[in-house]
């Protein structure tokens, strides 16, 4: 029923599932309530989105200043831009950055247009990839809520360290690098002329670490609980206090039962390529034939092992997809491909529980993403059900005794909200955190990511099957793992999820401050020491 006069929202999420399922139970509520929600996003979130009963607006058509001559990828048109200025040699991080106010600049028009057309009464969006939507909010008076779907602010500043490590650069030495880019310098003195911005020549490093959209924005919800938040450095609670940027921990969003959630994808792929049909065993097997498999598991007391290594590094992005490795700070390619990372990773369970009988064992379930020949040489044993994509979030509530994950944060809470223990086996950026992190908290164990030298590689991922195969069996049987997992379930559970967030979007649309307590935003922004959870 509607409970306030009919409003439209915009929400503006980029082509990566981690960013915008969180968004979709928000949406879902709001339409739900009798309130318009209009989503900007690439064509591979249509399905998710549209199943939530809100209108998908298509980014590529709304932003042909960014797209037209050029070809997408999951960071807009990251690829071409690298080519047009020089930088298809730079590393993954010297690349995003020194292009992020260009590309902003590109996508600023076209958002401003579709908002100015949808005029809605608030905007969410993802701060880390889609900063265009708040600048655009500003410009037009609109009022903006970030979705952060990390371990908290501080979490960010983690992840910049992390991604400087995969590159091996210091922050100065990136600093530098960012300075010395004239076009960068160029792109900041025209988005400030024209829609006077101030937008800082280097908004996300001083202090380093920072997302310096998020002081533009009414609140940043954060989609974890107030006491697993990564710390800030002082500095950096310091800028966002003296800013007065709000935070609100509101814990997992979690969606109904039998939601579509927006899964594997590729960026410049057919329609078969996209909805293959997985290897597996067992017959056809589709979600609600994979769902009844779990719930028969559960009640003949058969364990269920869920397994799934993200929807990014089982992609197409050439840096840091199914064939992408990581590069150094020379723009040199080393390490595994995520192609190898992934098929290790599967073998190393199946090494672990795979049976020949489908009826023997644990019930192996394992989300492959959307690759065409997932497998190569690799064989699923017969108690495997192994799938495109997998209903992440109907499987960890029906029951599951241990999770294989990447460890992304949306994985990595959603895991220990539903009390299960984890295995990360991290690919790249905050999901390296969430790692460290399970092992801190005693909530599992991690594998970490093999980075061996040319010419060691086949070694190097026999090595990790090997570990991944020893570790989960240990996450597996050790029952303190699980008693860790479900202490977290609670503290998470006890946060505002769905409703709070579906309440600052409605307080916002009608004109008023987002509702927050002194207490928890003095939380917040307060400098905190390293702690058990956060610690580095």
């Amino acid at each position: 029923a509607v409970t306030t006069a009919p409003r439209r929202f915009a929400f503006v999420f980029p082509m990566a599932s981690g960013h915008i399922n969180p968004s979709l139970p928000v949406a879902r509520s709001l339409v739900a309530l009798g309130h318009e929600v209009h989503y900007l996003c690439r064509e591979q979130m249509r399905e998710a989105t549209e199943d939530t009963g809100s209108v998908f607006h298509s980014e590529m058509e709304q932003m042909p200043e960014l797209y037209n001559g050029r070809e997408c990828d999951i960071f807009g048109a990251g690829e071409s831009l690298k080519r047009e200025y020089g930088l298809e040699n730079d590393s993954f991080v010297t690349g995003v950055f020194n292009l992020r106010t260009l590309s902003i600049e590109l996508m600023l028009p076209g958002t401003i247009r579709w908002m100015r057309a949808i005029n809605p009464g608030s905007v969410l969006y993802s701060p880390v990839m889609n900063g265009n939507a708040a600048f655009a909010a500003e410009v037009l008076g609109i009022p903006s809520v970030a979705l952060l779907p990390n371990a908290g602010p501080g979490s960010i500043q983690r992840f910049f360290a992390e991604l400087l490590r995969m590159s091996n650069m210091t922050e100065d030495m990136f600093v530098q690098e960012v300075e010395a880019f004239e076009p960068h310098h160029e792109a900041v003195a025209r988005l400030n002329a024209k829609y006077g911005l101030d937008f800082g020549l280097l908004t996300n490093m001083q202090p380093f670490g920072k997302v310096g959209v998020l002081t533009r924005s009414a609140i940043t919800l954060v989609t974890t609980c107030e006491d697993l938040q990564d710390p800030m450095t002082p500095d950096l609670a310091e800028f966002y206090k003296k800013e007065g940027t709000i935070f609100e921990a509101v814990g997992p969003l979690l969606d109904k039962a039998g939601a579509r959630r927006a899964a594997g994808h590729k960026f410049n792929a057919s329609e078969g390529d996209s909805k293959h049909a997985a290897k597996h065993t067992g017959g056809e097997v589709d979600a609600e034939d994979l769902l009844q498999r779990v719930r028969a598991a559960r009640a003949t007391g058969r364990s269920t092992i869920l397994v799934s290594m993200g929807t990014v590094i089982t992609g197409d992005s050439p840096d840091i997809g199914w064939e992408g490795r990581q590069k150094d700070k020379n723009g040199n390619c080393r390490g595994l491909t995520g192609r190898e990372l992934c098929r290790a990773a599967w073998a190393g369970a199946f090494d672990a529980f795979g049976e020949s009988s489908s009826e023997k064992g644990p019930l192996l379930i394992v989300s492959l993403g959307p690759q065409a020949d997932p497998f190569g040489e690799l064989e699923p044993p017969a108690n495997a059900v192994c799938l495109s994509v997998v209903p992440q979030v109907d499987v960890l509530r029906l029951g599951v005794d241990a999770f294989l994950t990447h460890g992304g944060q949306n994985s990595f809470t959603e895991g220990l909200a539903c009390g299960v223990p984890l295995l990360v086996c991290p690919g790249f950026g905050d999901q390296v955190v969430n790692a460290e992190k399970a092992e801190v908290m005693g909530v599992g164990q991690q594998v970490p990511r093999p980075d061996p030298d040319a010419g060691h590689e086949a070694a190097a991922a026999a090595q990790y099957r090997a570990d991944v195969a020893e570790r989960l069996r240990c996450v597996f049987s050790e029952k303190a793992y699980l008693a860790k997992a479900r202490e977290c379930a609670g503290r998470l559970q006890r946060a505002g999820g769905v409703p709070r967030a579906v309440e600052v979007m409605l307080t916002l649309a009608k004109g008023g401050a987002p509702p927050t307590s002194t207490a928890e935003s003095e939380m917040v922004i307060e400098a905190k020491s390293n702690s058990a959870v956060g610690g580095a």
